[in-house]
């Protein structure tokens, strides 16, 4: 539903408002959540949630086999730079319009309600998957780091339980308030830079024998069954363009950030170089320290970072770097349940969900939205069931994320190149370089979306299928249904919301 313009609404643009809450109501909205949240914080939950230790470690023995080092390193570098393109065009977007809604909201003021709509839930089912790949990667790591210290033999059950407790942990945490997430964000960074200097340091310093620079940058593996040397690389990029995802958080708690329109538009960006950067440097280390390749693939750990670690420095030095890396998923997942449950806060704010009013209540204690976060952890928990019967469902859950969110990036882009000049910039822009940039982003968005609703194994069967294009399928077919039945509800606010509505998103407060 629509919401009318006051007839005395001030006729500023939203750059030129005194503050961050006068620039939320002149989008709309009655602010509700606590703006405890700076600039650094900002940038750290995005830089944790794209977590190297998270999605290089987690992905890295997919890596192994879908084309091997040369791809890995390579397609590293190659991705980061598209990547980097698509952050610099959704930070202008943001600048405009910093709202938690963020991508749906961007679509939905420049496109109008169904490009909303349905960004909208891409977005939400990429953050739901991305919430499910890295807490299930935390529990594979755990279940590794279990097996060094104690001998325990990880089953697809047990991990499921380690996942579900991670899950707990993860919801406990969120539930405390924005202040603690952004504290736990700002150690995450340093965790996560600190974690891959230590790392590529022992890594480097306590082996005898390296591999090559030669195997590291020009060895070609290919373990997925396919032929094509082409398609397999280009498969085997979803191990940098997973990593490479959630940046949005930063758009996400832009209500929670002060000077928000500068903030969340620089923390995207940075947060993406950064990781960049710190990703290279973790790849080449672990590569180089390979000791024996085929024992990495198929080691008993189920995790092969752990075995090279193994292989490299011991089971004490290999036991203490696991819990390094895992104590960084534990921050990168923490991050990503506090930036889905905004999503799905903001979403229900415009009447988007089932039982929306439910989930966009607002605890007045924390100022925290406490059922979108148990809604955000109960549906990752549903997602990640397939990894009980599956033992490719891990590439398939990180490819939801992907092939969800990364098209969710690329349409506020697409339809801000479409407004062309009637889009209105906020205070941090690209200028001249805005539609050069943001048509590269938009081209690399389409051929990844393709790619990742590919197979990733051959032959097909059942058990090795890429299940991402059906979650795909399921979910764009829930929101045309669902489109018929909230289309007259559903509506972002035009401009300054009316008395009543303040009202009613007061009572939300629970």
């Amino acid at each position: 539903m629509s919401r009318t313009v006051p007839t005395d609404a001030p006729s500023k643009r939203p750059d030129a408002l005194p503050d961050e809450e006068a620039r939320l109501r002149a989008l709309g909205y009655e602010p509700v959540l606590a703006r405890r949240m700076g600039g650094f914080g900002n940038f750290a939950i995005s830089f944790s949630v794209i977590s190297v230790l998270s999605g290089c470690m987690t992905l890295y023995g997919f890596g192994l086999g879908a084309g091997g080092p040369a791809v890995m390193l390579w397609g590293w570098a190659g991705v980061g730079l598209f990547v980097l393109c698509v952050g610099l065009a959704l930070a202008e977007v943001t600048s405009a319009y910093p709202t938690s809604g963020a991508l749906y909201y961007m679509a939905d003021r420049l496109g109008g309600r169904r490009w909303g709509w349905y960004t909208g839930w891409l977005n939400l089912l990429g953050l739901l998957g991305a919430i499910a790949g890295i807490d299930y990667g935390a529990a594979l790591f755990t279940g590794a780091f279990l097996h060094l210290q104690w001998g325990f033999a990880p089953t697809p059950g047990s991990t499921f339980l380690i996942f579900l407790a991670i899950l707990l942990l993860h919801a406990c945490l969120n539930l405390f308030g924005v202040r603690l997430v952004s504290v736990l964000n700002s150690i995450s960074v340093w965790w996560h830079l600190a974690g891959v200097a230590v790392i590529v340091g022992a890594l480097a310093i306590v082996p005898d024998r390296h591999q090559s620079a030669d195997f590291v940058f020009t060895e070609f593996v290919n373990g997925t069954g396919w032929a094509n040397p082409f398609y397999v690389a280009a498969i085997g990029l979803l191990l940098a363009q997973y990593t490479f995802s959630g940046y949005d958080a930063s758009a996400h708690l832009s209500e929670e950030t002060a000077n928000a329109s500068v903030a969340a538009a620089r923390g995207i960006v940075r947060a993406i170089w950064v990781s960049w950067i710190a990703g290279f440097v973790l790849l080449a280390g672990l590569t180089f320290a390979i000791q024996d390749y085929a024992g990495t693939v198929n080691t008993e750990t189920g995790v092969p970072p752990a075995q090279i670690l193994l292989d490299a420095l011991g089971t004490g030095g290999a036991t203490a770097l696991l819990l390094v890396v895992i104590v960084a998923q534990l921050f990168c997942g923490n991050a990503e349940v506090a930036a889905a449950s905004r999503m799905v806060f903001a979403f229900s704010r415009d009447n988007a969900l089932p039982a929306s009013a439910t989930w966009r209540k607002v605890s007045r204690r924390t100022q925290t939205p406490v059922p979108a976060v148990w809604l955000s952890v109960g549906a990752a928990a549903v997602i990640a069931l397939p990894s009980l019967y599956s033992s490719t469902a891990y590439g398939a859950v990180t490819a939801i994320n992907v092939i969800g969110i990364t098209p969710a990036y690329a349409i506020p882009i697409l339809l801000r190149l479409k407004a062309g000049r009637a889009f209105t910039p906020g205070p941090w822009s690209l200028g001249r370089w805005s539609r050069p940039v943001g048509w590269t982003a938009v081209g690399w968005v389409a051929v990844v979306t393709v790619l990742f609703c590919l197979p990733q194994k051959s032959p097909v069967t059942t058990g090795n299928m890429n299940y991402a294009v059906i979650a795909l399928a399921v979910v764009l077919l829930l929101a045309t249904v669902w489109w018929y039945a909230a289309r007259r509800s559903y509506g972002t606010p035009t401009a300054y919301g009316s008395a009543q509505e303040e009202a009613e998103i007061a009572e939300g407060l629970v």
